[in-house]
């Protein structure tokens, strides 16, 4: 299959957080050939810009030429232009090489509020490129300069991307991360009718290259042939998962983690392939007698775990036969809430450890793991809050979140003595499946 090309027209950022660094770190990770034209250079790092140095306009027209005219793009898509001059000879390019997928990220602040765009700039961008645009993606900032309007809600969005749109572009997408409320908002207008894309507020101060990023991921998905809808949608998932596990580097602002999302992807068959050779190995042993009445479940985590959709565990649990164990099926992803919320309860602790299993509880077993040296934590599921037992779910996260507080470690095992229609059981922790099923091991 032919590989997508999408050029990216933009900035240089020396910290590698924004600009063509952010652009080409998403474009390869998606899938797509990374092209770059660079109109300016800066001396910046995540504290802000101390200098900008500007590119001729012959060499900027020299690097569009050279790209275009061997290698092609399949979309592009532009951030920081600084100047009218370099706007125009970008829209130029774009009509003379007959480029039809065009993201316009209209860059005009950096994240620590240095200047990037000068006025005369903002009303080239409006006349030059704007109708040129499949999509323009502006943040609040940039679509309340571009409107003249003050943006405070829904409501104001939706006035400014109809005033937006009505400059040119195709499609409009007003990005709504700075808006007041749980959610963060983002709100496309195609002319037609308003489509919201949602997704939990994340409090982070390591968001340096959000906007360079997701209209460089919509720009690809938009290459490899997605609706606009679609690519949108996909970006939105991107950046809100390269924005909660950002990383903390520098002394300000600190920059997204684009890598997050792929490498939650690239781990799925390794994550179903550790739990495959865990089982085997259990298999091999006698240890029907721990199973607990419930049976067992052996799990283990994708890196990022956010929910049960990213722990993958035995369908219909690991059941005793005779003196050993049966599973029913190869492991999945999401098939276990129960292995799940002790992992995620874990894993807020201590994201290191990632993997669980449940193991019938007896005094005579305690004994034996503390003789062999184990650190155990205990819980006490009768002194569980009233409303936390009737809420489903809740308690193993409430017990086992208890004694990771307490123990201000993660221990190798918890366990608690049950309740009523509650049967006592033994949770075995580990930063792997491995290393669970060899402490289980020691009950042999």
């Amino acid at each position: 299959m032919e590989i997508k090309k999408i050029l990216t027209i933009a900035g240089s950022d020396s910290g590698g957080g924004a600009g063509i660094q952010a652009d080409l770190k998403t474009i390869t990770l998606l899938g797509g050939y990374g092209l770059s034209v660079v109109t300016a250079l800066t001396a910046q790092n995540t504290c802000g810009v101390s200098a900008i140095q500007q590119l001729p306009q012959s060499f900027i027209s020299a690097q569009i030429d050279s790209v275009l005219s061997d290698i092609g793009a399949d979309a592009i898509k532009t951030g920081m232009l600084a100047r009218s001059e370099i706007i125009e000879i970008v829209a130029k390019k774009i009509k003379q090489y007959g480029i039809k997928k065009v993201i316009v990220d209209p860059v005009m602040f950096s994240k620590n509020g240095d200047p990037l765009l000068s006025e005369d700039g903002r009303v080239t961008l409006i006349k030059k490129l704007f109708p040129l645009a499949t999509i323009v993606t502006p943040n609040l900032l940039e679509a309340s300069i571009l409107t003249d309007l003050k943006i405070k809600e829904i409501d104001d969005m939706k006035e400014a991307s109809k005033k937006i749109y009505r400059f040119g572009p195709q499609a409009v997408l007003i990005k709504g991360g700075h808006l007041k409320g749980d959610l963060a908002i983002d709100l496309l207008y195609d002319g037609k009718g308003f489509h919201e894309f949602c997704a939990k507020r994340i409090d982070s101060k390591n968001t340096h290259g959000t906007g360079c990023t997701f209209a460089s991921a919509i720009a690809t998905y938009l290459a490899m042939g997605e609706t606009l809808n679609e690519a949108i949608r996909k970006s939105k998932d991107f950046i809100t998962l390269a924005i909660k596990y950002g990383l903390n580097i520098g002394k300000g602002n600190g920059p997204l983690n684009q890598f997050a999302f792929i490498l939650k992807e690239i781990k799925r068959f390794r994550v179903i392939e550790e739990l495959k050779q865990a089982i085997e190995i259990l298999k091999k042993e006698r240890i029907g007698h721990l199973i607990p009445e419930v049976s067992s479940n052996l799990g283990y985590a994708l890196p990022y775990a956010n929910g049960p959709e990213d722990i993958a565990s035995f369908p219909g649990r690991i059941v005793r036969f005779k003196d050993t164990i049966k599973t029913l099926a190869d492991p999945e992803f999401g098939v276990s809430s129960h292995i799940a919320n002790i992992i995620l309860s874990v894993i807020r602790f201590d994201p290191d450890y990632c993997s669980a299993m449940n193991i019938r509880y007896s005094k005579e077993n305690i004994l034996k793991l503390k003789k062999k040296g184990f650190t155990i934590g205990h819980f006490d599921r009768k002194k569980e809050p009233k409303e936390l037992k009737e809420k489903e779910g809740s308690s193993l996260e409430w017990g086992v979140s208890m004694v990771l507080e307490k123990m201000k470690r993660v221990p190798d095992f918890i366990y608690d003595e049950g309740d009523i229609g509650k049967e006592p059981m033994i949770r075995v922790l580990g930063r792997n499946p491995i290393e669970v099923v060899n402490k289980v091991k020691a009950l042999i």
